[in-house]
């Protein structure tokens, strides 16, 4: 079967652990995968700009012997109205791989259902599943394992919140999102994380008491007004005071916990300097890891692909084999 990376929940909690554990093989010796896309291409389609996004998965297919091909939305028919159906149908005939940074979560569910080839969400306003894949790799990093491990998200319960939620079920991870009143994670997303972690025994929770972040192992925020906001960043400033994450905060976690942040940041407004820039700030660790993440996840769903082609190529042969021993057969009868 085709497989796509539209949700947290496309990789099975053995997958997850597969591509983490590859992410920091790629990470360790780059070289050796020198070539193991050698002659593919990738589309990045960009619906939303990006710094991170953009220049990860760029360099991420290039280090694999890949080449990747940025669309904006003015490069291609999608701005002028073609249906991403279209777009996925046709991108398949020509390259092997498509992400798509986009508004709609909608958008990215239908471009994988028309496409031939796997779909990498690289961001929507429902999820973040790139992000929380590097999230992941970056708290086994510095705290051996992701299980087990309680992260608190501080702030809007946004596409990066839900798409914690959505990993940390799948890997054991406690994740608690601390909002403001009104900026809580959708219900919907909350209960299906909630569903999830009871296979792997995590705790997914919301609340709007900054007390949520006594004892956190990893402390993590995002931007109160994400792209597409910027109307309402007035009044989420308003809404979110008392939200930042400043070295008062910051003290009531762990001695030894870590901040995270996905970037871009606004140091001042949902964090303090001396908390992004402080020993604790593992920001750059993270933002290094979309490039090796996403390059272990292309790696895995190019590899899944293969498999599906390799079986049908299987089924095609035995099928041919049989209608040979049927005709030689019949013949067979025939003479006699």
């Amino acid at each position: 079967m085709l497989r796509h990376f539209v949700s947290d929940l496309d990789l099975s909690v053995s997958e997850h652990t597969q591509v983490i554990d590859l992410a920091r093989k790629l990470k360790k010796d780059p070289k050796k995968y020198r070539y193991a896309l050698d002659g593919k291409t990738l589309a990045m389609i960009f619906q939303k700009s990006s710094t991170r996004t953009r220049v990860s998965f760029e360099s991420g297919m290039l280090q694999l012997g890949g080449h990747a091909i940025y669309l904006s939305a003015k490069d291609i028919q999608l701005g002028r109205g073609e249906p991403i159906s279209d777009t996925g149908q046709v991108l398949s005939r020509y390259l092997d791989l498509i992400m798509i940074r986009t508004f709609g979560h909608d958008e990215v569910e239908n471009l994988a259902k028309a496409a031939t080839v796997p779909v990498i969400n690289g961001l929507d306003d429902l999820l973040h599943p790139c992000q929380a894949l590097a999230d992941v790799q970056t708290i086994v990093e510095h705290k051996s394992t992701a299980k087990g491990q309680q992260l608190v998200f501080v702030g809007d319960g946004n596409n990066v919140a839900n798409s914690l939620m959505l990993a940390g079920a799948r890997h054991g991870m406690h994740v608690r999102v601390v909002a403001p009143n009104g900026y809580l994670p959708q219900p919907a997303i909350v209960e299906l994380a909630r569903k999830e972690a009871a296979a792997t025994g995590a705790r997914i929770e919301v609340t709007s008491d900054l007390a949520g972040v006594d004892g956190a192992d990893v402390v993590y925020t995002d931007v109160w007004a994400s792209m597409g906001q910027e109307a309402e960043a007035n009044k989420r400033k308003e809404a979110f005071k008392g939200f930042i994450v400043d070295g008062a905060l910051m003290a009531r976690a762990k001695k030894d916990a870590i901040f995270m942040h996905c970037l871009p940041a606004h140091r001042g407004e949902e964090v303090g300097a001396e908390v992004i820039d402080g020993p604790q700030s593992v920001i750059f660790d993270e933002a290094e890891n979309r490039l090796h993440a996403q390059k272990a996840l292309m790696l895995f769903l190019m590899t899944a692909k293969a498999e599906v082609a390799k079986k049908a190529k299987t089924k095609a042969k035995v099928a041919k084999k049989v209608v040979k021993a049927k005709v030689k057969a019949k013949g067979k009868k025939a003479k006699r």
